[in-house]
């Protein structure tokens, strides 16, 4: 590429992740699919953060130094780590499918052909990843970019650059082509509603679509190095939550990577079926990464003992999450709304009705202890979730 460096990939990669965080709470009220725990805003930016992250670690080396392949391999594998919750972890396999036809192709500049072709394998492994793919979904938003790109790519007057591009013809370029392609995210979101009718019935469109939406306006934003293109849609009605969107009968949502050798994602997930649902398990033979709703989170890492290695186990408490998400959107103007995030936050293991409200009066999260005050560790990290602070996202994985 001309470009020598990874400046300008960050540059994008940036400018998509920061304006999917001054959206997050945003997309997060828009959440009613799969359950209406309002967090696909946080699951979204927790992925975007850790490709950034990735490439904050390689400093900016030179693109010829590292390979090509290499980064992009590193990208979608930080994209799989850093991936919680079903729309991180789809999130995450659209990484990975643009990453491995980026990689495909060594030596060949980025254009139209190959952004054509990055986000048909895109799409591809996004709907792979769900064992009951669910249209007006942000499936349906990466399928309909990449068909509409396409679509459009045989009537483009430059459908291919030379090795003498200049990096603002590049840039030019591949900005007219994601406009294209946002063009058609956004139709599709739009839909939603009349191919998903817990979006109809809620008022909302796709919370996952959206997001990928204000993920591309983001990247077109830093490659016109303007403003990213506006985005609108209508605002969630006030009280969302409907008893039918509780689709999930299960309390933890959790989510941890296995690493291992041999490992096959089909061999676990009728058993992980079993104990919960909303099951994903992506990956590679060597790392694979899990997503299951179950009241036994415990019980669903042992299911990989003698396969691999359980790390970055993380647990997040939905029934928490929905108690808090429809008394923010229920406020009647009596203040309720967005909370503002502290620096710490604490967390408080208590027995008892008063000492439970004393400490949550006190703005501690506080967490049942019982008779014996000796929580189990997933709902010491659920609680550790709940708690309104910065930054604690990374510290709740063991």
């Amino acid at each position: 590429m001309p470009d020598p460096s990874l400046v300008r990939f960050r540059s994008a990669v940036a400018a998509a992740y920061a304006e999917l965080e001054s959206r997050r709470q945003e997309v997060n009220d828009l959440n009613v699919f799969p359950v209406a725990d309002g967090d696909t805003g946080d699951n979204m930016a927790m992925t975007m953060r850790a490709v950034l992250d990735e490439l904050d670690r390689m400093n900016g080396e030179p693109i010829d130094v590292i390979g090509r392949e290499a980064i992009v391999h590193a990208v979608a594998r930080a994209a799989l780590l850093g991936a919680r919750g079903n729309s991180g972890v789809i999130l995450s396999q659209i990484v990975r499918g643009a990453a491995a036809e980026l990689a495909s192709r060594p030596g060949e500049l980025v254009d139209p052909v190959l952004v054509a072709a990055a986000l048909a394998r895109a799409a591809d492994a996004a709907y792979e990843s769900v064992r009951d793919p669910a249209e007006g979904t942000m499936l349906t938003a990466v399928r309909a970019m990449a068909h509409r790109v396409a679509q459009d790519l045989a009537h483009m007057d430059t459908q291919r650059l030379g090795p003498d591009a200049g990096p603002a013809e590049q840039d030019e370029l591949l900005a007219e082509v994601l406009e294209r392609a946002l063009e058609a995210a956004k139709d599709a979101v739009q839909r939603g509603p009349d191919q998903l009718a817990v979006l109809r019935e809620a008022g909302v469109v796709d919370a996952g679509a959206y997001g990928m939406t204000v993920i591309m306006a983001g990247v077109i934003g830093a490659l016109r190095g303007q403003e990213p293109p506006e985005i609108a849609h209508e605002m969630p009605a006030r009280s969302l939550h409907l008893p039918q969107h509780e689709s999930s009968q299960y309390r933890f949502c959790t989510n941890f990577a296995v690493s291992g050798e041999g490992l096959e994602s089909s061999d676990f997930v009728k058993r992980l079926e079993e104990i919960g649902d909303s099951v994903l398990v992506v990956g590679d033979d060597k790392t694979l990464r899990v997503h299951v709703h179950t009241d036994e989170p415990d019980s669903a890492a042992a299911l990989f003992e003698g396969a691999g290695e359980v790390s970055r186990f993380d647990v997040a408490d939905m029934r928490e999450q929905i108690a808090d998400r429809t008394m923010r959107l229920a406020g009647n103007g009596d203040g309720a709304g967005p909370v503002e995030r502290a620096t710490c936050g604490v967390v408080a293991v208590a027995s008892g009705v008063g000492m439970r409200q004393l400490y949550a009066d006190l703005g501690a999260q506080v967490v049942d202890g019982g008779a014996t005050l000796n929580p189990s560790t997933y709902e010491l990290l659920a609680g550790i979730h709940a708690a309104e602070a910065e930054e604690k996202s990374d510290k709740t994985r063991i």
